[in-house]
């Protein structure tokens, strides 16, 4: 039995982030085919941004039964254009038989204490030239009290990412994204001191924020941004490439 229960409250909050997500999806939509396994799948926000019919299969890994429960039935309401597998539990719990072509991790790594045992298992699951995606909040010197009200152990920069990567695996991305929503999040760490944004911050920063930050982070090469977004393929078939 599972007893873990998810401490935020930002997915239906974030949910409203369309911009966001849709700017984020672009950079990995290229990649999800074959079998898919979305790690902390949540309420399911970003399983329907991303699942479409390139994918052969797509389960959704949730460790919070309640959230899980949610997301079966947004699913089953949508049949039969979202089939998706939900499984209420982690990758310790799930069949050893299990292999994906990729696994993605939107916005969780933060919230696990032991991530680079986490991407290790992840590694373990990857078919042979599987990819492992990762997108969470970036620099720890933006770590604020919302941070810690959602629960992240700790927000990454781009070598701290790359250590926790399995050594097995390629780099094939590795940038980071958002550059204006930076400067936002470093104002509610400094002056505003918010446990978490309103709705009508979400909807300025996705509204706003976003459509500049498309536009600067290619001016400025993915050179600064408050996520980072890392690829890597399993296998060395390819040569990493370090955006």
């Amino acid at each position: 039995m599972n007893d873990f229960q998810y401490v935020g409250c930002e997915p239906d909050l974030f949910k409203h982030g369309i911009n966001w997500k849709r700017y984020w999806s672009a950079f990995i939509q290229t990649y999800l085919h074959g079998e898919v396994l979305e790690v902390g799948a949540g309420i399911g926000s970003n399983t329907f941004l991303l699942r479409n019919y390139c994918q052969r299969r797509w389960v959704c890994l949730e460790p919070d039964s309640a959230l899980a429960e949610r997301l079966r039935a947004l699913l089953d309401a949508r049949k039969p254009i979202h089939l998706c597998e939900v499984d209420v539990g982690t990758l310790k719990t799930m069949v050893a038989e299990a292999l994906f072509d990729v696994i993605i991790y939107i916005d969780v790594l933060e919230h696990i204490e032991d991530d680079k045992g986490e991407l290790t298992r992840a590694a373990g699951r990857l078919k042979p030239g599987g990819l492992l995606i990762v997108l969470a909040p970036a620099h720890e010197w933006l770590y604020s009290r919302f941070d810690k009200t959602v629960g992240h152990y700790r927000r990454y920069n781009k070598k701290m990412l790359a250590a926790v990567a399995p050594k097995c695996l390629k780099l094939e991305r590795l940038i980071y994204l958002d550059c204006v929503g930076l400067c936002a999040s470093l104002a509610n760490r400094l002056l505003l001191k918010q446990p978490l944004p309103s709705l009508r911050q979400i909807k300025v920063w996705d509204g706003i924020m976003i459509p500049c930050s498309k536009w600067l982070d290619a001016l400025l090469f993915h050179y600064i941004g408050k996520s980072v977004l890392g690829v890597w393929r399993n296998g060395p078939e390819l040569q990493a490439k370090d955006d």
